[in-house]
């Protein structure tokens, strides 16, 4: 790993969600680089603003303050600008994703890690590149992962009719109607939302480095792919199992297509398509990452 200099200036980008879910751990992060390095700081609103926050940021070093999201956002930009190479990102995580950014070893506390910023070191970490230039940092599944629905709030059946909306001193008339209707919204029973459908069966082919790994005649269940050896995915298939599980199919290489009907992935924390054919390559340390010495 190559060491990182404290005295270099600092350009902090702070995601917008970061300061809205958690404006505390940003303000101590903040401080922390502000104490430890000379700072610029900047409070995008939205994407764009994001981008054009790195793309100006001359010979300082970008830390961003924010999630995987912000993460991603960041070595994208600076992936489209053909600048990862020269360039070592830095993370102080902060909001509700979290995932990748423990997988890749960046302490999850603010304090620790803008101490990590600031006495760190760099390291180079692969990058899977698709045919569209998007990129994956961590992982990417088929299908995603089914989203957590968060079950809405049961109103209070007798908020809408309280003697606080309605006032004292009605008449007798409007005092039953009022009761009559808490008694009905109380008896009727409470309607759960279903519960989220795992999406079903695929049929893909799936080719590691030129050699198909399964076919469009055998249904898959699911299908990661994740970092392995220097310069190599480590693909695994899980082919659709009738009673007893199906062995997993695995592979490594650098290359990765997956193709056939139109199919939804998660790269990383997001998901992308539909599509009916994508390529991934692996690009070994393609970018840096400052993480704990």
């Amino acid at each position: 790993m190559t060491e990182v200099a404290t005295s270099d200036q600092l350009l902090v980008v702070i995601d917008p969600v970061a300061r809205r879910t958690d404006g505390e751990s940003v303000r101590i992060a903040k401080d922390v680089l502000s104490a430890g390095a000379a700072t610029k700081v900047c409070l995008p609103e939205g994407p764009e603003e994001f981008a054009r926050a790195l793309q100006r940021r001359g010979s300082r070093r970008p830390v961003v303050i924010g999630d995987d999201r912000a993460l991603v956002r960041a070595v994208s930009v600076l992936h489209r600008q053909r600048e990862l190479a020269g360039c070592a990102l830095s993370l102080v995580p902060v909001g509700g994703m979290l995932s990748l950014a423990r997988a890749l070893g960046v302490p999850t506390g603010a304090v620790a890690a803008a101490r990590a910023v600031l006495e760190g070191s760099e390291r180079r970490l692969d990058l899977l590149v698709d045919d569209s230039d998007g990129v994956v940092l961590g992982a990417l599944r088929i299908p995603p992962l089914v989203a957590t629905v968060e079950e809405p709030v049961a109103a209070d059946p007798s908020g809408a009719l309280s003697n606080a909306d309605l006032g004292h001193g009605h008449p007798a008339w409007m005092r039953t109607c009022q009761s009559l209707v808490r008694t009905l919204v109380a008896a009727r029973p409470v309607r759960s939302p279903a519960p989220p459908q795992p999406p079903g069966p695929a049929r893909l082919r799936v080719e590691v480095d030129g050699v198909t790994l399964v076919d469009l005649d055998q249904p898959v269940e699911g299908l990661s792919v994740v970092p392995g050896g220097p310069g190599l995915a480590d693909v695994e298939v899980h082919p659709l199992s009738v009673g007893a599980e199906a062995t997993p199919l695995l592979a490594s290489g650098r290359r990765v297509t997956v193709s056939g009907a139109d199919f939804r992935y998660r790269a990383d924390a997001l998901v992308a398509g539909p599509v009916r054919t994508r390529t991934w390559v692996v690009r070994e340390g393609a970018w840096g990452l400052t993480l704990p010495g």
